[in-house]
């Protein structure tokens, strides 16, 4: 809103009303779409087709361009998390090998000190 606009609690509360009316009857239009694809669960697709259908088609755009965007992030995020996991499993086989050497290391030494006990005996 613009600086010094006020708003009533009585607009607030109208205005939430409305948003609420809104969004449930979006709903119920892509739920339509969603039936009409023996679907259970709604897409993003179904959405878009419901703000066509109750004649927003000039929100249709904008809400692309941010389910565009929201998808990138979240690819990016999932990429991130995997990248995460790669690391931290190629941690943990790095700490494997480096257990495995000090096992070996240890062994070795304790052969050492048998052969030298046999040399001495």
């Amino acid at each position: 809103l613009p600086d010094g606009v006020n708003i009533s609690k009585e607009a607030r509360s109208a205005i939430s009303r409305a948003a609420s009316v809104f969004v449930l009857y979006a709903t119920s239009c892509a739920n339509n779409f969603a039936m009409k694809g023996k679907r259970k669960t709604l897409n993003a697709g179904d959405v878009l087709s419901a703000m066509e259908e109750m004649e927003f088609q000039r929100f249709v755009a904008p809400l692309k361009e941010s389910l565009e965007v929201y998808r990138r992030e979240q690819k990016g995020k999932k990429e991130a998390r995997k990248d995460k996991d790669k690391k931290a499993d190629s941690e943990e086989q790095d700490k494997s090998r480096e257990e495995e050497n000090d096992d070996d290391d240890e062994r070795m030494e304790e052969e050492e000190q048998n052969d030298e006990e046999d040399v001495d005996n």
